[in-house]
């Protein structure tokens, strides 16, 4: 049986790491804030995988920011996928080259498909994570891109299914209204939106404590859990959390820190 994951998210923005809600960003610190405060070497014996995303509204620099992942992977002993503002693909070969093991495709997704078929053609499907973010209007869930700033025709339950046609080898699913709320993930709607996938689902966006994640892998859906603020920049939240799940009887890997 295929273990279920942990992921810790990273989110990116002109140089500094951010903490966001409802895709509203605030700094916390740069590179060298995060090496000196926060124990990489640790944190990866409590994670399954790293997800670091370019969220930088303006244009994004796609040689500045594979940069920043190098620096990050030299630490970091788990896959890493990252993405944010891949046009092409050497955008992502230059993150690949950087040390990543996969990279994430949002806009793109639905902009320019034969892209994410090249990615696909050329790294294999489990070298592209898809990135979906919604939101609910008006009773409806509805599916944004550029960084949640950029409503598109498509139902979630349609846009899931074509993101799927397309090869990709796992699915991120989003909630903007749940995002940084620590309040829980969306279960309702993944249990009503996701039974059909075919593909993992990495589920994202209102993890505040320990349960909440336990919660989200307990859906038949899940195949990860993620979190990318709230407990990330405490102490030994990622640790607490993963010891948790696991004496809960979570799927997860069982690995004991000391012995690495």
């Amino acid at each position: 049986m295929l273990r279920d994951r942990l992921i810790f998210g990273l989110i990116y923005n002109n140089g500094a790491f951010m903490q966001s809600r409802n895709f509203r960003l605030q700094r916390v610190g740069d590179i060298n804030w995060l090496e000196k405060n926060y124990k990489f070497q640790k944190i990866s014996f409590s994670i399954d995988e790293l997800v670091v995303v370019d969220a930088s509204r303006n244009d994004k620099n796609i040689e500045v920011f594979a940069s920043t992942v190098r620096r990050l992977v030299e630490k970091v002993f788990v896959p890493v996928a990252a993405g944010g503002g891949i046009k092409k693909v050497s955008d992502a070969e230059t993150l690949f080259l950087n040390g990543a093991d996969k990279v994430v495709i949002n806009s793109a997704l639905y902009r320019d498909p034969d892209l994410v078929k090249q990615i696909i053609d050329r790294y294999g499907s489990q070298s592209l994570v898809a990135s979906v973010d919604y939101k609910m209007s008006e009773g409806e869930c509805c599916v944004y891109i550029d960084d949640g700033s950029t409503l598109i025709e498509a139902s979630l339950l349609e846009y899931l299914s074509y993101v799927e046609s397309l090869g990709v080898g796992e699915i991120l699913l989003n909630s903007i209204d749940k995002d940084g709320t620590g309040f829980g993930y969306d279960l309702d709607i993944v249990s009503q939106y996701c039974s059909g996938l075919n593909v993992p689902l990495i589920l994202m966006g209102g993890a505040g404590k320990e349960s909440h994640l336990l919660d989200g892998m307990k859906l038949p859906e899940v195949s990860a859990v993620a979190t990318a603020n709230l407990f990330n920049f405490i102490g030994n939240g990622l640790p607490n959390a993963r010891e948790f799940m696991l004496s809960s009887g979570a799927n997860l890997a069982n690995w004991n820190p000391g012995c690495r």
